[in-house]
């Protein structure tokens, strides 16, 4: 049983051996639902065009290192060192520069690829996505939890997988929402036209900020920085961003925020 997110400690708090925060995602929600084929101990060196194969890397920081398994998703367009990682066990999306990142070592591509997977309702899919939902979740207590978030996208690779985020953890995270829905573990809130971007005149389009730096103010009084690396197709003001100092993805509504 496997309870939800709580308090996120930043990559840059310099924690002792490896970062609490590589640690601590690990099944914040639920039982994590594999799609992945087993790995096998043949390998092969790592090349720029990683998307859509299983790597294995070590972690090192500080005075400890694990070693990860997970399947690559996304090389950024806009920053091509960053890749989006889902890592095995995880269900929040990773973003490391994995070519570049010295705490990343041993970086090998497996050779077991991802497995095929088919959606079973394509309809009830393309429905969720852009839509505001309530997510249950299991507590250590026993009672479910109520978890409100938006369904952003189906994941790239892994299609039967959704990105989704959450009000009170606005990161990136992905699972397989059609399986929750069928369990009644997710509810599709009714349309409101509050947050909802102005109806837009035909051929008009939304300027994007992909690729524009960011600066965040914290209630210490720091800043952090980041790049805008993804605009959301269903909902063009919600972004997604990776700041300097952590390896999670943000996710914003830009124009509530400005």
């Amino acid at each position: 049983m496997k309870s939800p997110p709580g308090h996120r400690d930043t990559a840059d708090e310099g924690h002792a051996g490896v970062s609490e925060n590589m640690m601590k995602r690990k099944n914040p929600h639920k039982k994590h639902k594999s799609s992945l084929s087993p790995a096998t101990k043949v390998l092969s060196q790592p090349s720029h065009n990683m998307v859509g194969c299983r790597i294995q890397h070590v972690w090192k920081e500080g005075g400890g290192h694990v070693v990860w398994k997970g399947a690559v998703l996304d090389q950024v367009p806009v920053n091509p060192s960053l890749y989006l990682i889902k890592y095995d066990g995880f269900d929040c999306i990773y973003g490391l520069e994995l070519l570049k990142d010295e705490r990343v070592q041993g970086l090998e591509v497996l050779p077991d690829r991802l497995a095929k997977s088919r959606l079973t309702d394509v309809n009830l899919a393309d429905s969720m996505i852009g839509k505001a939902v309530e997510h249950m979740f299991e507590t250590e207590e026993g009672p479910k939890e109520e978890w409100r978030g938006m369904v952003l996208a189906r994941a790239p690779i892994m299609t039967t997988w959704f990105y989704i985020t959450y009000e009170k953890d606005p990161v990136l995270y992905m699972y397989q929402l059609l399986d929750d829905y069928k369990e009644g573990d997710l509810r599709i809130m009714p349309d409101s036209n509050d947050g909802v971007p102005a109806e837009r005149e035909p051929g008009e389009v939304l300027d994007s900020l992909v690729g524009k730096q960011v600066e965040y103010a914290k209630e210490d009084g720091g800043k952090r920085t980041g790049m805008v690396i993804h605009q959301v197709e269903a909902k063009p003001s919600v972004y997604f961003i990776k700041f300097d100092d952590d390896f999670l993805i943000y996710v914003y509504d830009l124009v509530k925020t400005s």
